[in-house]
């Protein structure tokens, strides 16, 4: 979850810049002062902090070296001064960015979103751990049930793709997209991946629990599984009956009309 801080001396701005964020989907903490700001850090550590080089009680560029050398987050500096040389001091006290005032809303939640980008990729886990299945995405290896799983390179990038998607359905043509963007490949390539990586993860390839097929969509991953029952034995591994739809034949398939209302659950 993101969370940014605005420590802004300007009631309407301040409003304004934490509506803004509110409708991007970022949680604020508003703030007037230094002092306010301060006194709530550990309480509501930000992702972001957003100062004013001029605050009430004191210099938001000071504040923002003090910030820099004790907590680790991002800092945008938003100020009237617009001088190279206090643009330069800005960025020399610890701030990531420094936008002059008046700005646009749109450059300024740009710049915002410019720096989550860095915090995601610096943030980014090294391993995906899905309970019994986990990425390594350094190591380009794949551990399931405690055991090493010797995956082709396309494999790989396949598995990866489908648990990304956090149990949405995807279109063999996003899969194909999304997996291997620079290959030339037939749509049915996935198909042939697929097939090879149900014969690696499922304990009956041919009433698959892990890699569903979605009629008329594609294929997900059901992360459901992996999550509740952490695949402790191979009882909870196995295909379930029914989905109580109107389809009593699946054999491992969803229709598109159940696959956001069903809660699919091993017997």
């Amino acid at each position: 979850m993101i969370y940014i801080s605005i420590v802004e001396g300007n009631p309407h701005l301040r409003s304004l810049l934490g509506w803004h964020l509110q409708q991007a989907g970022y949680i604020t903490h508003q703030y007037s002062t230094i002092q306010q700001a301060r006194s709530n850090l550990t309480q509501n550590p930000p992702t972001l902090m957003i100062i004013d080089s001029d605050l009430p009680d004191g210099d938001g560029v000071e504040f923002c070296r003090w910030l820099s050398q004790s907590r680790q987050t991002l800092i945008l500096v938003l100020s009237a001064k617009i001088g190279e040389k206090d643009v330069v001091n800005g960025l020399k006290a610890g701030a990531d960015d420094y936008i002059k005032k008046p700005f646009g809303m749109q450059e300024f939640l740009a710049r915002v979103e410019s720096l989550l980008r860095r915090f995601r990729v610096n943030n980014a886990p090294l391993i995906l751990d899905f309970g019994d299945l986990k990425i390594d995405l350094v190591q380009r290896r794949v551990e399931f049930r405690g055991e090493f799983i010797d995956l082709t390179p396309q494999e790989f990038s396949l598995l990866y793709v489908l648990t990304q998607a956090q149990g949405t359905a995807l279109s063999r043509t996003e899969l194909l997209r999304r997996a291997w963007p620079e290959a030339i490949e037939n749509q049915r390539t996935i198909d042939t991946h697929v097939l090879s990586l149900r014969k690696k993860i499922e304990i009956d390839p041919r009433q698959p629990n892990l890699i569903q097929t979605v009629r008329n969509v594609g294929y997900r991953f059901n992360l459901e599984l992996l999550q509740q029952n952490k695949l402790s034995s191979p009882e909870a591994y196995q295909h379930p009956k029914h989905y109580h739809s109107h389809n009593n034949h699946n054999n491992g398939h969803l229709s598109p009309s159940t696959l956001n209302q069903e809660r699919i659950m091993a017997r």
